[in-house]
C-alpha cells in the first residue's frame, strides 16, 4: 500500500486504540441518559443499572450499530475533498477521536453530561477549519445543532412538566389511589410503550435490517403498547392492596422506569456508536481499499465489537459520576419524577426523529429533569448545578474543535506527515 506514512496494520492499531477511547468516553458520560434517573430516584442501584445497561448497551452497539455509516457526522464535509491527500485525512480522523475522548473524559470527570455527538461534530468542524478553512464546513449544519441547544431542553421539560403534573394530581393526590393507579398506570404504561417502541425501532432496529415503513412501525408499537398496558393492568389489580399509599404507587412506576432504561440504553447503543466508530470506520475503508476514500465505509464486526466494548467499559470505570448529577443534583428524583422526565425525553426524541430535527438526548434528558422540578418545587432545583452543565454544553463544540487542531498539529509532528 504505497504512500501511507505508516505501515496499514499500525495505522489500524492506532486507530482501533483511539477508537476505544472515544467508546470509553461515550460510555462514561452518554450513558447517563437511560440510567441516572433510574439510579437517582433508587428504582435501581448503580451497581445494577451497570450491569443492566452494560448487557443492553453493548447489544444495541454489536447488533445494531449498522452495517454502514457515514464517514463523517452529520455532514459537515464532504469527505471526497480529502482524496488527494490521504494521510491527512487519517489523520485528522485520528485526531477527532483524540479529542473526543480527551474532551468527555474531562467533561466526565467533573459530572457534566455532554453531547457525545456535539463533542464529535466539534472535532470534525476543527479538522475541517484546519485543513480546508471555513468555507468547507457546513454551518447550516451548525446552525442546527446551536438551535437544537435551546428547543429540544424546553420542549421536553415542558412535556415533563405536564406528564408529572397529571401523575400528581390524577394518582399521587387522588382520594382512592389504589383505584387511579390501577385506572391510570395502564395508560401511561401504553405511551411509554409506543415511544420507546418508537425510538428503538428508528434507532436500533433499522440497523439490523428490519426495513419497515414508517406505518408498519407505527402499527406494531400500538399493537405492542395496548398489549403491555393489559399486563400491566392485570397485574395492578392483583397488587391493589399495595397500592394504597405514595410509596406503593412509586414502586410500580419504578417498574416502568426500568422497563424504559432497557430499551433506551439498546437505542442509545445502536445509535452513538457512530459517535466511535464512524471516524474509525472512515480509516479502517481508506486502508482497506488501498488509499480511496469514500462517502459511506462498510463497518467490520471488530469495529463494532470494539466499540460496544469501549461503551461498557466506560460506563462501568466512570459513568457513576454523570449518573450522580443526572439522578441527584439537579434535583430530588422519585420513581414518577423519574418516569416522567423518561418519557418527557423519548417523546422528544422520537418527535424530533420523525421530523428529521437534530436533537441531543442528553440536552433532552437534562430538560425533562428540569422539568420535572419546576412541576414539583422549583425552590429544589440546584441552580448552580444546571448553570455547570449550561456551560459546558455551550463549550464543547468549540472545545472539541480547538483540541482537535492542537492533537493534529501535533500527530503531524509526531508522524512527520
Amino acid at each position: 500500500m504505497e504512500g501511507l506514512f505508516l505501515d496499514p496494520l499500525v495505522i489500524l492499531l492506532i486507530a482501533g486504540c483511539l477508537g476505544f477511547f472515544a467508546a470509553w468516553g461515550i460510555g462514561a458520560n452518554d450513558v447517563a441518559n437511560a440510567m441516572g434517573t433510574s439510579v437517582g430516584s433508587r428504582a435501581l442501584t448503580l451497581k445494577q443499572a451497570v450491569i443492566i445497561a452494560a448487557i443492553f448497551e453493548f447489544l444495541g452497539a454489536y447488533l445494531a450499530g449498522g452495517e454502514v455509516t457515514s464517514t463523517i457526522r452529520k455532514g459537515i464535509v464532504n469527505p471526497m475533498v480529502y482524496q488527494d491527500n490521504v494521510d491527512i485525512f487519517i489523520v485528522g480522523m485520528m485526531a477527532t477521536l483524540l479529542a473526543t475522548g480527551s474532551w468527555l473524559l474531562i467533561a466526565s470527570k467533573n459530572g457534566w453530561p455532554v453531547s457525545t455527538t456535539h463533542s464529535i461534530v466539534g472535532a470534525i468542524v476543527g479538522f475541517v477549519l484546519i485543513t480546508k478553512g471555513s468555507s468547507f464546513v457546513s454551518w447550516d449544519k451548525i446552525l442546527d445543532i446551536v438551535y437544537s441547544w435551546v428547543s429540544s431542553p424546553l420542549i421536553s421539560a415542558f412535556l415533563a412538566f405536564v406528564i408529572f403534573r397529571s401523575v400528581q394530581i390524577f394518582i399521587l393526590n387522588s382520594a382512592d389511589k389504589s383505584k387511579a393507579a390501577i385506572r391510570l398506570i395502564p395508560v401511561y404504561v401504553f405511551l411509554v410503550s409506543v415511544v420507546i417502541s418508537l425510538v428503538t425501532s428508528k434507532k436500533g432496529l433499522v440497523h439490523l435490517g428490519f426495513n419497515w415503513s414508517d406505518l408498519f412501525v407505527l402499527k406494531f408499537s400500538l399493537g405492542l403498547a395496548a398489549l403491555l398496558s393489559v399486563f400491566a393492568y392485570l397485574y395492578l389489580r392483583r397488587q391493589a392492596s399495595n397500592l394504597n399509599d405514595v410509596n406503593g404507587i412509586e414502586v410500580a412506576f419504578s417498574l416502568l422506569m426500568v422497563f424504559a432504561a432497557c430499551a433506551m440504553a439498546f437505542a442509545h447503543g445502536s445509535n452513538d456508536v457512530a459517535n466511535a466508530i464512524g471516524p474509525l470506520a472512515a480509516i479502517v475503508s481508506v486502508v482497506n481499499s488501498n488509499g480511496v476514500i469514500n462517502e459511506q465505509s462498510s463497518v467490520g464486526s471488530w469495529v463494532l465489537l470494539l466499540g460496544g466494548v469501549g461503551i461498557v467499559f466506560g460506563l462501568a470505570t466512570y459513568g457513576h459520576k454523570v449518573i450522580k448529577t443526572v439522578g441527584e443534583k439537579i434535583t430530588k428524583m422519585t420513581p414518577s419524577f423519574g418516569f416522567s422526565a423518561n418519557l418527557a425525553t423519548a417523546s422528544t426524541v422520537v418527535f424530533a426523529s420523525f421530523l428529521g430535527f437534530p436533537v441531543s438526548t442528553t440536552h433532552t434528558l437534562i430538560g425533562g429533569v428540569i422539568g420535572v422540578g419546576l412541576a414539583n418545587d422549583y425552590k429544589k432545583l440546584n441552580l448552580k448545578q444546571i448553570s455547570q452543565i449550561v456551560v459546558s454544553w455551550v463549550i464543547t463544540v468549540p472545545v472539541g474543535a480547538l483540541l482537535t487542531v492542537l492533537f493534529y498539529v501535533f500527530l503531524r509532528v509526531l508522524f512527520g506527515v
